[in-house]
C-alpha cells in the first residue's frame, strides 16, 4: 500500500498547514450552537487517520452514539499539531502493515445487531479515513475565513495565497 502511504502523507501536510493557522485564542469559538468549537474540529481533523487505522484493524465497528461526534476540546495548538503527528505515525503503521488479502476483506460498521454498511477495507480506508479528513479540513477552512484567518493552499491557491505567483 506504498501510494496511500505517500498520499497519507502528502495530505498531512496540507492537513498541517490548515492546523497551523488556528488562532490559539480562538479554540472556543464555533460559528453556530449545533456547531464544534474551533478546537473540536481542528483536533477531530488531526486525530481522523488514527482513529480509523485503528477502527479498520478490526473486522467490524461497534458505533457508539454516546461517544460519536463528541470530540475533546484541546488546551492548545501544540496539542493539534501533536496529535495530528501521533494519528499520521499511527495510520501509516496500519497502512504499511495492510496486506492484499486484508485490504480486500469485507469491514462491517455495526450499530447493535444492525448492519450500516459492509465494503472492502481498502474503500473503507478511501472512503472514511481520506474523504473524512477532506471534509472537515473544508470545514476548518471556512472557520478560518469566518474569523478572517488567511486561508492557506490547499489544492492550487486561496484568496490569501497563491502558489503560482
Amino acid at each position: 500500500m506504498t501510494s496511500i502511504t505517500k498520499e497519507l502523507e502528502q495530505e498531512a501536510e496540507i492537513t498541517a498547514r490548515v492546523l497551523a493557522r488556528v488562532p490559539e485564542d480562538k479554540l472556543t469559538w464555533k460559528p453556530h450552537a449545533k456547531s464544534m468549537t474551533l478546537g473540536q474540529l481542528a483536533i477531530h481533523t488531526a486525530t481522523i487517520p488514527g482513529t480509523i487505522a485503528g477502527i479498520l484493524a478490526t473486522d467490524s465497528f461497534q458505533v457508539d452514539l454516546e461517544r460519536f461526534g463528541k470530540p475533546p476540546q484541546p488546551a492548545s495548538v501544540g496539542e493539534i499539531m501533536e496529535a495530528l503527528q501521533s494519528s499520521v505515525a499511527a495510520a501509516k503503521v496500519f497502512l504499511d502493515g495492510l496486506s492484499p488479502e486484508k485490504a480486500e476483506a469485507i469491514w462491517r460498521l455495526m450499530m447493535g445487531e444492525k448492519q450500516m454498511f459492509a465494503l472492502p477495507r481498502e474503500w473503507a480506508v478511501r472512503s472514511i479515513m481520506f474523504n473524512h479528513v477532506y471534509h472537515h479540513r473544508g470545514q476548518l477552512s471556512v472557520y478560518l475565513r469566518l474569523l478572517d484567518i488567511p486561508v492557506p493552499v490547499i489544492y492550487g491557491g486561496s484568496a490569501d495565497e497563491n502558489p503560482f505567483a
